[in-house]
């Protein structure tokens, strides 16, 4: 059993930062797809970045591309999400998601079912 706790959500005005944690427990595989969703309210769920672990590869949303960056640390087994320029559509609940033993695809890296694992979510608001 895989668990992921998120931390490092909170409130800040436009154009800020804040630094996401996803701290991963249980067994992982040295590849793994780490995935990092939102969800506002009144909207569907959507795929933020991914990293696949020990690999690097990456992948972003467009809305986010130029201001956020996944990275990993593989020692303390966390994914972080390095949030710049943060904009009020920015706001939502931020989700870490795990796909075990298996590398990120661009097709598929963004599609919720794909995830087995999810944490319980960490809340970003950014004010205008």
């Amino acid at each position: 059993q895989v668990q992921l706790v998120e931390s490092g959500g909170g409130s800040v005005q436009a154009g800020g930062s804040l630094r996401l944690s996803c701290a991963a427990s249980g067994y992982m595989y040295s590849r793994d797809c780490l995935g990092w969703f939102r969800q506002a309210p009144g909207k569907e769920r959507e795929g933020v970045a991914s990293i696949t672990t020990g690999g690097g590869i990456t992948f972003y949303a467009d809305s986010v591309k130029g201001r956020f960056t996944i990275s990993q640390d593989n020692a303390k087994n966390t994914v972080y999400l390095q949030m710049n320029s943060l904009k009020p559509e920015d706001t939502a609940m931020y989700y870490c998601a795990a796909s075990l033993a298996r590398y990120c695809s661009g097709g598929l890296w963004s599609v919720e079912y794909e995830y087995n694992y999810w944490g319980q979510g960490t809340q970003v608001t950014v004010s205008s």
